[in-house]
């Protein structure tokens, strides 16, 4: 048989239980009405979405060694620096898809930034000879020389250099392809220097040359045509 005293231990335990067991739930309620009215009084904002523009590319291609020009419509920054990259990374997603004409892999994520600096700025300063100092707009003084002759440093990812197939030919096409895509969306941009990880590179991969200054004009969009 229990002993008396146990059962009234019992049930004060049981009565304390259920009340905290109320409290607690209690609690847990008010804490979702704070957090569904502080959810109801912040002010929402539409994401900010950059409006599609028709963009050129210059897509190689490994069956004759060409450069052919296509026309997509992506979203495209106002900002130079980020509108190259939005147009390079387009160009690397299509080398990273199947069937491409120009595997390669990687994709977008590839390029971790494009950096543009007025060229007479780039050689002031050595960014031409390895010691970078971008910037992402003309100087102020001398803008409209400025603006018709930019450098572009692409700085891609060790990923992409270490995966990119070797040999003369396609690392020519990639490098060029990405020279006429920048010139082909920002005319300004005449030339061109590639970085990886931020530092300066011998080649892409085993071949082509990663520490000269390549002209953008070189590959300049035209159909069929042939760095």
């Amino acid at each position: 048989m229990i002993p008396r005293y146990q059962k009234i231990l019992f049930t004060i335990l049981l009565v304390g239980s259920l009340v905290m067991g109320a409290v607690l739930w209690r609690l847990r309620e008010r804490a979702h009405e704070r957090l569904v009215a502080g959810e109801d009084s912040a002010p929402t904002k539409a994401p900010e979405v950059a409006p599609a523009e028709p963009a050129t590319l210059l897509v190689a291609n490994d069956a004759d060694g060409s450069l052919r020009p296509q026309v997509q419509s992506l979203p495209l920054p106002a900002d130079p620096g980020a509108r190259a990259r939005a147009v390079l990374g387009r160009l690397l997603d299509l080398y990273a898809a199947s069937g491409a004409t120009h595997p390669v892999q990687g994709g977008a994520s590839s390029v971790a930034q494009v950096f543009l600096v007025p060229i007479a700025a780039a050689s002031a300063r050595g960014v031409q000879n390895g010691e970078r100092e971008p910037v992402t707009k003309p100087a102020e003084s001398g803008a409209a020389e400025s603006k018709s002759s930019l450098l572009a440093v692409v700085n891609l990812t060790t990923g992409f250099a270490a995966s990119h197939p070797s040999g003369i030919e396609v690392e020519t096409l990639t490098v060029m392809s990405i020279c006429g895509t920048l010139h082909a969306n920002l005319p300004h941009v005449t030339e061109v220097r590639f970085l990886v990880d931020g530092e300066q590179r011998p080649t892409l991969a085993g071949h082509v040359d990663l520490t000269r200054t390549y002209l953008a004009t070189e590959a300049a969009p035209g159909e069929g045509a042939r760095p």
